[in-house]
């Protein structure tokens, strides 16, 4: 028996990357699971595929419905669909604001609220919130994103707070920089792709990227019952870029 036996779980942002990942190992450890994206076109059999936009409400209802109507409850949310931003204080238009800290923030909200009635009918409840090595790290040129994923950091605080009395844990993953496909946008759009994809490797204590699969490894261990005691945590999974201070690599 796998410790993910019997549970259902909900993965938003579960179209591609790192949701998609995570969604992908947790039906391996024999969750039941569905995938929330706007476009899920690509989330295989057995996963779930739902349309879902995260920010609104009526649409994050009808696909929290619709899982518990097909699989029968929600016991694991993981609230991973987000967007990146990149600019200084001066430079997003207040829309672009507005727009980020509405899927970063504001969609943890509206799936976190529409979850919470089924899990607090779960024996073994757990939410886990994508966060960022954004979220305690001044990086350049991501004033906006920056913020949003700080706000993540500290709701996942708040909510560990909340709910523990209820036996719902909450805690994040904080990835560094990760191989997704959003990633590999930023890096095709800049001038010489190869030399920021090498600028972003060192930024990294060991050298390289995090993959998916490893920010889903982190995911999949604080969303587990066999960690049972642990809530109100930010998982680093950075490549060691939060703690350590190493000397540049010849």
């Amino acid at each position: 028996m796998s410790e993910f036996d019997g549970l259902v779980a909900v993965v938003t942002g579960g179209g591609s990357g790192i949701g998609l990942a995570t969604a992908r190992l947790l039906a391996d450890r024999g969750a039941r699971v569905a995938c929330l994206d706007l476009d899920p076109s690509g989330v295989p059999e057995p996963l779930l595929a739902l349309t879902a936009d995260v920010t609104d409400d009526a649409s994050v209802d009808a696909a929290v419905a619709g899982v518990v109507e097909r699989l029968g409850g929600i016991d694991v949310l993981v609230n991973n669909a987000g967007i990146g931003a990149q600019g200084t204080v001066e430079t997003n238009p207040l829309d672009e604001w507005r727009r980020v800290l509405d899927v970063n923030v504001l969609g943890i909200v509206r799936l976190s609220r529409a979850a919470l009635p089924h899990l607090r009918r779960s024996s073994h409840p757990a939410i886990v919130n994508t966060c960022s090595i954004a979220a305690t790290a001044g990086l350049p040129q991501r004033a906006l994103y920056c913020a949003s994923k700080g706000a993540v950091q500290s709701l996942t605080l708040a909510m560990a707070a909340d709910h523990v009395a209820e036996g719902i844990r909450v805690n994040c993953v904080n990835p560094g920089t990760a191989d997704t496909p959003w990633v590999g946008r930023l890096l095709d759009s800049a001038t010489d792709p190869e030399a920021e994809r090498a600028a972003l490797n060192a930024r990294q204590p060991m050298g390289r990227l995090v993959t998916a699969d490893e920010v889903a490894a982190a995911i999949a261990y604080l969303a587990s019952p066999l960690a049972s005691s642990t809530t109100g945590a930010a998982l680093a999974v950075d490549g060691g870029m939060q703690g350590l201070r190493v000397r540049p690599r010849s």
